[in-house]
């Protein structure tokens, strides 16, 4: 197995994770800026310049799995890199909220298309020994572009006056001109030029580059599970439909990862950390500091998920991290309800980001990208990340309407909106309990034999 090609394709693969993380963390730099300098309403704010590239992710995780079908893993790869770019300057240089919001959702596109296609091709190029810590190399880069993200607030905070926020957002235009230029040396999946393509030739090339031991048993085996499916859908006559029956459990597993994500309340505090530091009497510079601890903290707890994910598996790290959370978000609750200590408030909110960096943080991407069968594994990857994208962009929206300081319904203590998220997560708890299954060590046909209803 040549595992240092195997590695090197996964990164620059998942490199569109980082930018997806630092797009994410940015606009929370220039939320308050751009609050100040366009005097829109909470309502405005929460629909067009908070949330609106998640409308566009949205958007793109829904229809991303379409080009990741027709044009390839390796094309559609390439093209969300345009879109970054293209976001980035369309950002930098808005004159009003509208364009800003424009292309705030071009670059949610990127994001949404990436969340489908960089995980399918990564579970598509691995071996089972090694997916797990491959796949979520991609969110450990969307963990390290949220760290970058909050470093580079801190540091353009200051350095252009008005316009700082200007320099936050621009920045990123650097990064996704890189991963670009590098996504074009990595090759196909075999995987999609088998089941789409029937380019065996050039699937046994590249499962030579790879270096996969036994290339013949290998492809017999992505033929015959995907003969079988076909000739199974033809004879039910919905040829190529995900909402089959027999593939009712293994939508149902990728809805609830994706939901139970969402109502942990991570996108609300990656979003809305400075002003929910704020809160407890932290100026906007320190907020931003303070929010750098969130970003490495999660770097951190995300090397200890990939070390772990093949190890003990997805299960095991999810109960891990559900158990962290309910802890975690019911404490920082009691902090707020009581007003506790900044360091009480701010320990608490760091357990809470470890709990999520080894648990659902590592583990959503890799496991929507294993359940689904080869020749539906872009759709099925795409419905994943919508039921995700779904809930983070109404949970963006929204966030104004609690938090605003004239009319927000906890404007003066948000400690309710933390117990809520802990009591979902008691639900995520019992659904890893009674409902979740393994994945680890299996290869990605025996997965589709063991998870698909017959």
């Amino acid at each position: 197995m040549n595992h240092t090609k195997l590695f090197r394709w996964s990164v620059v693969a998942a490199l569109a994770g980082f930018i997806f993380g630092f797009d994410t963390v940015v606009i929370s730099g220039a939320n308050l800026p751009i609050k100040e300098l366009w005097q829109t309403s909470p309502l405005f704010h929460g629909f067009f310049i908070m949330s609106m590239a998640l409308w566009g992710t949205l958007v793109g995780s829904i229809f991303g799995g379409i080009p990741t079908e027709i044009l390839g893993r390796k094309k559609t790869l390439t093209w969300i890199g345009v879109l970054f770019v293209v976001s980035a300057f369309g950002t930098a240089f808005a004159q009003d909220p509208y364009t800003f919001s424009l292309f705030r959702f071009i670059g949610g596109i990127g994001i949404g298309v990436s969340s489908v296609v960089a995980p399918t091709y990564i579970s598509e190029i691995s071996t089972p020994a090694t997916r797990g810590r491959l796949g979520a190399m991609y969110q450990f880069n969307i963990v390290f572009g949220i760290l970058v993200a909050f470093l580079s607030n801190y540091f353009f905070e200051g350095f252009g006056g008005n316009n700082d926020w200007r320099w936050m957002l621009g920045v990123l235009a650097v990064p996704s001109i890189i991963y670009t230029i590098m996504v074009l040396g990595v090759p196909e999946s075999p995987r999609w030029l088998i089941t789409r393509k029937k380019d065996t030739a050039k699937a046994k090339e590249i499962l030579q580059l790879i270096g996969v031991s036994d290339i013949n048993a290998e492809m017999d085996a992505i033929e015959k599970s995907n003969n079988q499916v076909y000739s199974d859908d033809k004879n039910e006559g919905t040829a190529g439909s995900i909402m089959q029956a027999k593939f009712r459990p293994v939508l149902y597993l990728a809805f609830f990862i994706a939901f139970f994500n969402q109502f942990s309340g991570i996108n609300f505090i990656l979003y809305y950390a400075p002003e929910i530091l704020s809160r407890i009497g932290l100026g906007q510079k320190d907020s931003l500091l303070n929010s750098i601890s969130i970003g490495g903290i999660n770097l951190i707890f995300t090397f200890v998920g990939l070390y772990l994910i093949d190890k003990l598996g997805r299960k095991k790290l999810l109960l891990i991290g559900s158990i962290g959370y309910i802890i975690s978000l019911a404490a920082v609750a009691y902090c707020f309800a009581v007003h506790a200590s900044t360091t009480a408030l701010m320990t608490f909110l760091l357990l809470f980001i470890a709990s999520h960096a080894v648990g659902q943080g590592a583990v959503i991407w890799v496991f929507i990208s294993e359940i689904f069968p080869n020749h539906l594994r872009a759709k099925g990857q795409s419905f994943g990340a919508s039921v995700h994208w779904v809930f983070a962009a109404l949970i963006t929206l929204i966030t104004p309407i609690f938090l605003d300081e004239e009319n927000g319904l906890f404007k003066d203590n948000p400690w309710p909106i933390f117990a809520f998220f802990a009591i979902m997560m008691v639900g995520q708890l019992l659904w890893v309990v009674f409902v979740m299954p393994e994945t680890k060590n299996l290869s990605l046909e025996d997965l589709e034999a063991k998870l698909t209803s017959k």
